[in-house]
């Protein structure tokens, strides 16, 4: 237990050597790099020079995000800095416009035939995340819109217990952001979640079936949980409040995610395990999700905490995934193109092992 003590204290004093909440808008890095526009809908309070840092708001706010990709950008990589950033070399948000109100969004997105939301998890900004899901629509090569929520992260390595408070709270304007987004007639919207996030999209979903019966399959048209720091109890409860959930599910874990190892200590459960690096799926065997084990992964992944977002190699299989019938396609889920259909085991569960040879292993508990 010391030792995991000791490294998240090594992570608080990194944490503190860096001003995070500064973030520069360079308007002229796209001179040099590819724009990625992302949407953006917040709970953090707008500080007085203009930015969202970790104090929670009332009022659910939407904006525009424009990120610079550098032009030698490599998949899996996400270089960035907080203060005079090089837009030869790494991310730079080069603009920001915040929308008057939901309206705006909804004129925005009219008629669209997707857009993804995706949810970051504990200790992020928001620059940070807009940089990850620009990096991610990139690299995968995600069709459509895509969404950042960005709840009121503390972004700092002692900020757990605050972040856990903040995901709670921000339960309300996720629900609320999908609700705009439907109502301004999206075809379809597909929910991507990690770490932390994943807990808060447990939560919102529950909070909205257990108002409106069937929510979540009418709303979403997919699911995906990404090393989601979730206890596997408290999911297995929140999928019963569900019943019906968006079809696909779909959790991607790994066995060797050093994170949530960290997280399982420190709740004092060292026997047991997070939803995202779970070992068996036998607990979860009566839902329908596909769970897809990415551990052969890990070695050449930036973070063993998010596989799905730096390793080059599982990118690169998404990536051709995503062109022979699109992750996030109007007509097949991305699990029938790992996974055909006769492949495909029962109404329960069902576990895809992944190889870095492309290959796929199906099994069910």
């Amino acid at each position: 237990m010391i030792r995991y003590l000791i490294l998240m204290l090594a992570a608080m004093s990194l944490s503190a050597c860096v001003d995070r909440t500064v973030s520069v808008v360079m308007p002229s890095a796209l001179e040099v790099g590819k724009p990625q526009v992302l949407l953006a809908a917040t709970t953090r309070a707008r500080e007085a020079d203009g930015t969202y840092g970790f104090r929670r708001a009332q009022d659910l706010r939407f904006l525009e995000m424009t990120v610079s990709i550098p032009p030698r950008h490599t998949p899996g990589s996400l270089d960035f800095s907080y203060a005079n950033p090089n837009p030869d070399t790494q991310f730079v948000l080069a603009g920001v416009t915040e929308f008057p109100g939901p309206q705006s969004l909804k004129d925005r997105v009219r008629g669209a035939d997707e857009v993804t939301v995706f949810v970051h998890g504990y200790n992020a900004t928001q620059t940070e995340t807009a940089f990850r899901a620009a990096q991610l629509s990139h690299d995968i090569g995600i069709p459509g819109t895509t969404l950042i929520y960005s709840w009121p992260s503390r972004a700092t390595g002692y900020g757990y217990a605050y972040d856990l408070d903040s995901m709670l709270f921000a339960r309300d304007g996720l629900e609320e952001t999908i609700r705009v987004l439907k109502s301004s007639g999206v075809k379809r919207v597909v929910l991507v979640a990690h770490s932390m996030g994943g807990a808060l999209s447990m939560e919102m979903m529950r909070q909205a079936e257990l108002r409106e019966p069937g929510w979540s399959r009418r709303n979403l048209e997919g699911v995906i949980l990404i090393s989601p720091d979730l206890d596997v109890d408290l999911f297995r409860s929140q999928m019963d409040a569900i019943k019906s959930p968006p079809d696909p599910f779909v959790i991607m874990v790994s066995k060797k995610d050093k994170v949530l190892n960290v997280s399982t200590r420190l709740r004092g459960t060292a026997n047991s395990e997070r939803l995202g690096n779970i070992g068996s799926i036998d607990k979860l065997a009566s839902y329908p999700i596909n769970i897809i084990d990415t551990t052969a992964f890990s070695g050449d992944a930036g973070s063993s905490h998010f596989v799905a977002a730096t390793s080059p190699a599982l990118l690169s299989l998404l990536n051709s995934v995503r062109r022979v019938s699109s992750t996030f396609g109007k007509d097949r889920p991305a699990i029938t193109s790992l996974v055909p259909a006769e492949d495909q085991i029962g109404v329960g569960a069902t576990e895809v092992v992944l190889t870095q040879d492309g290959q796929v292993q199906v099994s069910s508990p």
